[in-house]
């Protein structure tokens, strides 16, 4: 033991001169050795590789020339129409579990076990074999054989080309054609998100979903499904109407709270050539920030000069008498309240019947509602305090 312990602590010496004195270098330790795991995708020669293989690309190549060769290889599958692929067990009971335990129960055919895959097309079944080895795939055979290909992944419980399938599937290899198969399929094969983004696809181009095949198909195998599937599009339809109906609505409480802060500013501090009585215009104004300005002008003009002005007499006169109820109903002060009318509306608000008083009150709790989602500040605020 003693010799031993001595020859392994020596330093080696060189007895031949025919190796130039160079000895193999010491390998790298574990902090240094060199990185070769890289980051996203990358293609050779037209292949795509998953994001989560760190081998490098001799690495893939090597286990593609095992694939493509057959050397040694000891299993034979069968496939639908009856050709042969050779395959190593090893490799395929290493990547599946379910090919594992076919294995375990195939019968050897001399030096060669044999299983079947059957249910897909023989290219199918290369390409996923194929798969197992170097986790690579032609961007091509994907695009046609995705469908397919997400099944056998599920089947035989090969997770990183379920994933592979679904991120090509949502980057664009869905589509209207055969997003109601992907539908099902994402229930059948427990992909949770690709049934979520599936669903939202029919959802949004129900009308084309609708008249596809794929949904015809669906009637007749899965009229359950079906019929959950058109109740969710009835409720996404209500939804958007909806959605559409208070946009409308929000946008018109706030063009009346516009023409409100207009009818202010035109009464309180005048606007191009209209304005209070003790307004002087000048020819230099400054641009005017209020929207609504020019058309409620015209509708003061029109307002001020028309014959028919009680109110039912001139629809425009109908709409300027509303603006100025409107307006009394929100104003804070009306005895400093330079708007026309808008004590005599406050006198009035108290003699007018339940029925209409509901009506008002709700529009303006709506109006003010709004407003304060809009951030903004109420004119009603901003006139007092400029009045005081």
């Amino acid at each position: 033991m003693g010799k031993k312990e001595t020859i392994t602590k020596q330093s080696p010496a060189p007895t031949h001169q025919g190796v130039n004195n160079v000895y193999p270098r010491q390998p790298p330790s574990p902090a240094e050795a060199p990185n070769y795991r890289r980051k996203g995708p990358f293609k050779n020669n037209g292949s795509a590789v998953t994001e989560d293989n760190c081998a490098s690309t001799a690495t893939r190549d090597l286990w593609d020339n095992l694939f493509d060769g057959g050397y040694r290889a000891d299993v034979t599958i069968k496939t639908e129409n009856g050709d042969t692929i050779y395959a190593h067990a090893n490799v395929l009971g290493m990547a599946s579990p379910v090919l594992r335990g076919m294995l375990k129960r195939a019968k050897s055919s001399g030096q060669k076990r044999s299983i079947s895959i059957h249910g897909v097309h023989q290219d199918v079944v290369r390409v996923f074999t194929r798969f197992l080895y170097s986790s690579r795939f032609e961007s091509e055979e994907m695009k046609e054989f995705v469908v397919p290909l997400f099944v056998l992944s599920h089947a035989y419980d090969v997770p990183r080309l379920k994933r592979v399938c679904e991120e090509q599937l949502e980057s664009g290899l869905l589509n209207l054609d055969n997003v109601v198969d992907i539908f099902q399929l994402s229930l059948l094969c427990n992909s949770p998100r690709l049934t979520l983004i599936s669903h939202r696809m029919i959802l949004r181009n129900s009308k084309a979903v609708l008249a596809t095949d794929g949904w015809k198909s669906m009637r007749y195998s899965h009229p359950g499904l079906e019929k959950e599937l058109l109740e969710s599009v009835i409720e996404e339809e209500n939804n958007r109407k909806e959605k559409i109906r208070k946009s409308k609505e929000r946008k018109l409480y706030l063009e009346l709270f516009e023409a409100m802060e207009a009818l202010v500013h035109i009464c309180r501090d005048g606007c191009r050539t209209i304005g209070p009585h003790d307004k002087d215009f000048t020819q230099n104004q400054a641009p005017c920030k209020y929207r609504a300005c020019k058309g409620l002008e015209l509708l003061v003009r029109h307002f001020a000069g028309c014959k028919l002005r009680v109110p039912g007499g001139c629809i425009h006169c109908k709409r300027m008498w509303q603006l100025l109820e409107l307006h009394s109903r929100l104003c804070a002060d009306s005895k400093s309240c330079r708007v026309p009318l808008c004590r005599n509306f406050k006198e009035r608000i108290k003699k007018q019947n339940k029925k209409d008083e509901i009506k008002w009150k709700l529009l303006v709790k709506k109006i003010l509602k709004t407003n304060r989602i809009e951030g903004r500040i109420s004119f009603t605020k901003s006139s007092n305090s400029l009045s005081s």
